[in-house]
């Protein structure tokens, strides 16, 4: 029978939390991490990601992942690791589904293409974008820019990756004004958050590959963890059809790698028995992570979806249209702010410059697919209205 684990010592708790940079009461009914992962929710960058690239572009096909459900079932893997841990759930839920509010359409392509555009004024990192997007983009609140989440959520979505030693661009600037200890390894909530990201996305991945045909079941059979759990599906019932075996073997695929990752986490965990949160962060390696072996087979699951998904040349090719739309879109309204509508238009300023590049670059970034596609089209084709 499941037994629900206590909260551990090392879990974050309301009661040491550093609070928020403006100061708000605190809520009776809810702790400081379940009114920023209801914030999250309530944003408008986290409905817009209902419309943004997992892989495929939206109107591809509507059973394909999104960056909506992407973040919808990162954040049921990592609570679930978090709770068989005794690790605060509602820190972790946050943080996954944070992740990717500050990514651009059109996925890593469109990433790479506003990145690319933007070189000349420090880049585009989605990760930074996370950030103005909670603190500085959305405006809900009468009192402030952003949505005023608590320090350890703020910290767990910079640095939930791992430590930031050269922080450049605006998490340095928001650094300088609200410290985050970038320095230091990021809370285990946090690296629950960034490990289940490759946990969701590799079987979903896995899932839509298949559902596309981009590669057959049988294509799987020497992978491993991915193989094993293929053959045990085929052995659990002789005549199982097609899309139930691939729901199987994913589902067992899942079950293997987060079995292994709260064995191992709890493992190190024991073993550095660490007194606080902080403790945690002072720590020279990561906590939570997998196995060796459960490395290794990351790995290879990693290598098989680059080769025969994300370099597929059905993927390349919207891939290549999507990159060439993205930059399309920030070149023509760097070189002419005045195409903006009004509410952008004024903080943009003049046209080819650093304070233009960075807002045209907000302005993009924020855009679903769909949008991208339209307001592409109202710039570039003369037979559409403006």
């Amino acid at each position: 029978m499941y037994v629900r684990p206590p909260p551990a010592r090392y879990a974050v708790s309301a009661a040491t939390a550093r609070g928020r940079l403006y100061h708000e009461p605190e809520a009776e009914t809810r702790s400081p991490w379940q009114r920023d992962r209801d914030r999250i929710i309530h944003s408008s960058a986290f409905r817009k990601l209902q419309y943004k690239t997992q892989v495929f572009v939206n109107h591809e096909g509507d059973f394909y992942r999104t960056r909506l459900t992407h973040s919808i079932e990162v954040a049921q893997v990592a609570r679930s690791i978090a709770r068989a841990l005794g690790l605060d759930e509602d820190l972790t839920e946050a943080l996954a589904l944070a992740h990717d509010l500050g990514h651009p359409p059109f996925g890593h392509a469109g990433e790479e293409a506003l990145n690319t555009a933007m070189k000349p004024f420090g880049g585009f990192d989605h990760n930074a974008q996370s950030l103005r997007m909670v603190t500085l983009l959305e405006s809900r609140y009468a009192g402030w820019d952003g949505l005023n989440l608590t320090w350890e959520t703020l910290e767990g979505l910079v640095k939930h990756n791992g430590p930031l030693r050269h922080p450049a661009g605006y998490i340095a600037d928001y650094n300088d004004r609200y410290r985050l200890d970038l320095h230091t390894q990021p809370s285990a909530e946090a690296q629950i958050a960034a490990i289940a990201d490759d946990v969701a996305y590799h079987s979903h991945d896995l899932d839509d590959g298949l559902r596309a045909r981009l590669f057959a079941v049988d294509d799987l059979k020497h992978l491993p963890v991915v193989g094993e759990s293929l053959a045990a599906a085929r052995m659990s019932s002789l005549d199982v059809p097609p899309p139930r075996l691939r729901h199987e073997t994913l589902r067992r695929v899942i079950n293997a790698m987060v079995t292994d990752l709260i064995t191992e986490s709890g493992q190190r965990l024991a073993k550095l028995d660490p007194e606080s949160p902080d403790a945690i962060r002072r720590h020279k390696q990561r906590v939570i992570s997998f196995s060796a072996r459960m490395a290794d087979a990351n790995q290879a699951i990693k290598d098989f979806l680059f080769a025969r998904m994300y370099r597929h040349w059905r993927v390349n090719r919207m891939s290549a249209k999507a990159k060439r739309l993205t930059e399309d879109l920030f070149r023509l309204l760097h070189a002419d702010p005045t195409l903006l509508p009004e509410d952008w238009r004024a903080r943009a300023g003049e046209g080819g410059v650093q304070r233009s590049a960075i807002i045209v670059g907000d302005y993009v970034a924020g855009m679903t697919d769909r949008y991208a596609m339209d307001e592409h089209r109202r710039l570039t084709d003369i037979g559409v209205n403006g």
